[in-house]
């Protein structure tokens, strides 16, 4: 099931829960607007060379429309609904003042240079400057995007708009951008980790942890585990997988990666098969890579007994199903990787106010919202009888639904 079905029949399933009027149900599903605009620039040899760009803004009934831009050869229409309509749900969820939306480049940004990326991202941001805004819809950096782009971004945008920090998050600290963004969403993954951990009188120095995904995500939630004492016995990314039962050295494997850019060949663990990672004996998995990589074919094998999704949509509904029925506790996406949305917002009121925010303000309140939503969840768990998964949904949307009542758009 691709991510726009999952989305969708989980979305439904929350608004049956809620027992959402059809009219609501339909409004809050249809994106407020869909952009698809055609990127040419000059490659650095001269040959012209044309990519396909999408922005949808999905919700804005509770504040401006908030996403990621993703460069990806298979970023799709599709793709972009799906996750624009989760952000929708996750700023709900962790109750800050934005709706979602969601960007992307059908590119491969390891085939361009510097240089080609540059004049890709001026262009897609003046082909949307007037459909993006402060008050209207401020991107972020995603899967193949950095805090580089942002600065093309808000250079760009600033030349039709005036010098505007607040248009874009995840920036370069030099430009406004917020201490703390950087590790933000593996440090949101860890504080929910932990008051999830905490629900069962357990806490992270007691656990094993298999962590899929070794980028800016995988590589902050490993090493902020191993400070707090947990065990990581497994890890993998593109370039490989390692185990270690005893425990993995992670900030020597930190280094070794910083080094030679790929996991293997490092001394203090032995390779896995990648695909094992999913499987392998652990307390914890955190998936912090692609979508779909549970599903119906290795659900039934997962060891874990928690799994907290670090990633968009890393669990299939079929798998869900399988997952649940084994007694696997799942923390769902659109809660436990907020952590990165979340200061983003922080970032954007800075910028607004024109006054920076010390790091440990910034991870304090972090912890804060991370916290606070997590006992929401719980609380709606509760009240509907539910899982985690539509303890969020119906948190989020429920919000969303109000929100969208009380301006008076069901009409």
């Amino acid at each position: 099931m691709n991510a726009l079905a999952a989305t969708n029949r989980n979305f439904r399933q929350a608004a049956r829960i809620l027992g959402l009027d059809s009219k609501i149900e339909k409004s809050l599903l249809i994106p407020f607007r869909e952009i698809k605009v055609e990127c040419t620039i000059p490659k650095d040899d001269g040959t012209l060379v044309s990519f396909v760009g999408f922005r949808v803004q999905h919700d804005n009934a509770r504040g401006p429309m908030k996403g990621g831009i993703r460069y990806h050869p298979e970023v799709d229409p599709d793709e972009v609904n799906a996750l624009a309509q989760l952000m929708t749900w996750k700023t709900a969820v962790s109750d800050i003042p934005y709706g979602g939306a969601k960007g992307g480049i059908g590119c491969n940004p390891k085939d361009l240079s510097t240089s080609e990326l540059e004049r890709l991202t001026r262009v897609f941001t003046q082909k949307i400057h007037d459909l993006i805004g402060v008050n209207t819809d401020v991107p972020a950096p995603d899967m193949g995007t950095n805090a580089q782009t942002m600065a093309w971004i808000l250079d760009e945008y600033s030349k039709f708009h005036g010098y505007s920090p607040a248009i874009v998050t995840g920036k370069p600290v030099d430009l406004g951008g917020s201490l703390g963004r950087e590790a933000a969403t593996g440090r949101g993954v860890v504080f929910a980790t932990e008051a999830l951990l905490a629900e069962y009188g357990k806490s992270i120095k007691d656990m094993t942890f298999a962590i899929q995904g070794f980028g800016n995500v995988g590589s902050w939630a490993a090493k902020l585990i191993h400070e707090r004492g947990g065990k990581i016995v497994a890890v993998s990314d593109i370039t490989g997988a390692l185990k270690n039962p005893n425990g993995i050295d992670i900030p020597g494997l930190l280094t070794h990666k910083d080094k030679t850019g790929k996991l293997a060949d490092f001394s203090g663990a032995d390779a896995l098969d990648p695909n094992e990672l999913l499987i392998h004996e652990c307390d914890v998995l955190i998936p912090c890579a692609l979508g779909g990589v549970l599903n119906r074919e290795n659900a039934d094998d997962v060891k874990a007994k928690f799994i907290i999704e670090a990633a968009n949509h890393p669990t299939d509904p079929e798998a869900d199903e399988i997952l649940s029925k084994k007694g696997v506790i799942i923390l769902p996406d659109i809660y436990a990787n907020a952590g990165g949305v979340t200061v983003s917002y922080f970032e954007w009121v800075q910028n607004i106010q024109g006054f920076m925010w010390d790091e440990e303000k910034v991870n304090n309140e972090l912890k804060r919202y991370m916290t606070r939503s997590f006992h929401n969840i719980k609380n709606l768990c509760q009240t509907h009888n539910c899982n985690l998964r539509m303890g969020a949904f119906t948190l989020g949307v429920n919000r969303v639904a109000r929100a969208t009542l009380l301006r008076g758009w069901e009409a």
